[in-house]
C-alpha cells in the first residue's frame, strides 16, 4: 500500500477548525460565525469546515448573510457608494435573529429558516421551516457578523482575514459579471466596501472578540491565530 500523502497546509487548518468546533457541545444547536471582509474566503472555508464536520459525523446547517439583505431602497438610501450605508443599512438583523439565530439558541424552538430575502428579485423569500437537532452546527458566513447587535449570539467566532488589496484582486475576478467590469468592481470597493469594512473594524473591533483568526491572504497556506 502506498504511503498516505501528507495533508496540505490548508487541509491541516480546516481539520484543526473542524476539531475545535466539534469539541463544543451545548445541549442545543451550535451557532458558528464565519466573519471577514468581502472576498476574504469565508464561504469557501465554511463549506470546507462543513465537509470536515460531516466526516466526523457532526451534522451541519449552512446559511449566509446573503439571505438576509434589506430591500434595495433601504440598502442604498444613503447612496450607492456610501460606506456608512453599507455598514448600517445592508442587512436585516432582526429577521436573522427571529428566523434563525434565536430559534437555535437557548430556549429556542429549533424551528428555523436559512433565508428571508432574495436580493436578486428584491423580494421576501419564503423558504421551508426546518427542525434542528441538538447536535447540529450552524455554519453562518458573512460580513459584519461580530457587530454589537450580533456578537453575543454566537457560540464560536471565526474571523477570516486577508489584506484589502488581495480581497480587491479576488473581487475584480469574482464580481465583474455582477457589476459589469473589473474597473467598476474596483471603484465600488474603494468607495463603499473597503471603507465600510474599515468602519466596522473601528466600531466593532471584530478581531479582538473572535475565538480564532484565519489569516487567508494566501489561501494555499492559511495560518491560525487564537
Amino acid at each position: 500500500m502506498a504511503d498516505a500523502q501528507p495533508l496540505s497546509v490548508r487541509a491541516q487548518v480546516v481539520d484543526r477548525l473542524a476539531d475545535l468546533v466539534n469539541s463544543l457541545h451545548r445541549g442545543r444547536p451550535l451557532r458558528v460565525a464565519i466573519d471577514g471582509p468581502d472576498a476574504a474566503g469565508k464561504t469557501f472555508l465554511a463549506d470546507e469546515i462543513s465537509e470536515a464536520l460531516a466526516d466526523r459525523g457532526r451534522p451541519t446547517i449552512r446559511a449566509s448573510i446573503d439571505g438576509f439583505h434589506r430591500p434595495r431602497v433601504e440598502r442604498y438610501r444613503r447612496g450607492p457608494d456610501s460606506p456608512e450605508g453599507y455598514y448600517e443599512d445592508s442587512f436585516d438583523y432582526p429577521a436573522l435573529r427571529r428566523v434563525l439565530l434565536d430559534p437555535l439558541g437557548p430556549g429556542g424552538s429549533r424551528a428555523y429558516q436559512t433565508r428571508a430575502f432574495d436580493y436578486r428579485t428584491d423580494m421576501p423569500e419564503h423558504v421551508q421551516v426546518l427542525q434542528a437537532s441538538d447536535e447540529d452546527v450552524l455554519l453562518f458566513d458573512g460580513v459584519f457578523l461580530l457587530r454589537p447587535e450580533l456578537a453575543d449570539v454566537w457560540d464560536y467566532r471565526i474571523f477570516v482575514s486577508a489584506s484589502f488589496e488581495e480581497t480587491l484582486r479576488r473581487a475584480r475576478v469574482r464580481d465583474s459579471p455582477l457589476l459589469g467590469s473589473a474597473d467598476e468592481v474596483e471603484r465600488r470597493y474603494r468607495r463603499r466596501y473597503i471603507p465600510g469594512q474599515k468602519r466596522y473594524f473601528a466600531v466593532a473591533r471584530p478581531t479582538d472578540i473572535a475565538d480564532v483568526i484565519v489569516e487567508n491572504t494566501d489561501p494555499t497556506r492559511p495560518r491560525l491565530r487564537t
